[in-house]
């Protein structure tokens, strides 16, 4: 394992300033949240909240859309009576960031997210699967371990890797370690559980798009 992500500016701000002087003001969790209640992004609008910016989501493909199916399963079998597992829906990062991952585990209890999505304090590990979105998810990395988040894993599906970021810090995850097709690792909360990556991936000779 060794170091990896370094940034320098970790400062929140609510406002942008761009290259030609101009400021834009970010756009808060509080703001976003009102703005799905009256209607302006419903379930169908592929949209999340990160550093107060509105960025459209890609469409998933095939291949992704397995992928997502094998982890929550995976999840379900293993997790389920210890954790609250979340399937693409919303957490709160800070005061300008509501992504939608596309797996979390979160602390029990279920109800305790009745009135507001799991807090960064409430999420033990965030998943998020890429193929055409790598460089985005990569950065995505960055308010996951600004937030303070233990665990974050990266499916590559390029390359059928997964990306595995621990120890969070202000300017990044300090460790990250790839695991190839034919390895085993853990997640931090449950180091006692073995995972093959293979099992979260279909297989080879899979015909997929």
């Amino acid at each position: 394992m060794s170091a990896v992500l370094e940034k320098t500016e970790t400062k929140i701000s609510p406002r942008i300033e761009t290259s030609d002087g101009f400021s834009i003001h970010k756009i808060s969790v509080k703001d976003y949240e009102k703005m799905i209640e009256i209607g302006i992004f419903d379930e169908d609008d592929r949209v999340e909240l990160l550093d107060g910016v509105i960025i459209e989501m890609s469409p998933k493909k095939t291949k992704h859309t397995i992928v997502n199916y094998l982890i929550g399963e995976f999840f379900q079998d293993n997790f389920r009576r210890q954790t609250i597992i979340r399937l693409q829906e919303p957490i709160i990062l800070d005061d300008f960031s509501e992504p939608e991952p596309d797996a979390v585990l979160a602390n029990l209890p279920l109800l305790k997210y009745l009135e507001n999505h799991p807090a960064a304090e409430d999420v033990l590990v965030v998943v998020e699967v890429s193929d055409t979105t790598l460089v985005k998810d990569r950065n995505k990395a960055f308010n996951y371990a600004r937030s303070g988040i233990a665990q974050y894993l990266l499916f590559n599906l390029n390359t059928d890797e997964i990306e595995d970021y621990r120890e969070p810090a202000a300017d990044g995850y300090r460790f990250k370690q790839t695991h190839d097709r034919t390895a085993s690792f853990n997640l931090v909360a449950f180091p006692e559980v073995e995972i093959k990556v293979a099992d979260l991936l279909p297989p080879e000779n899979a015909a997929t798009k």
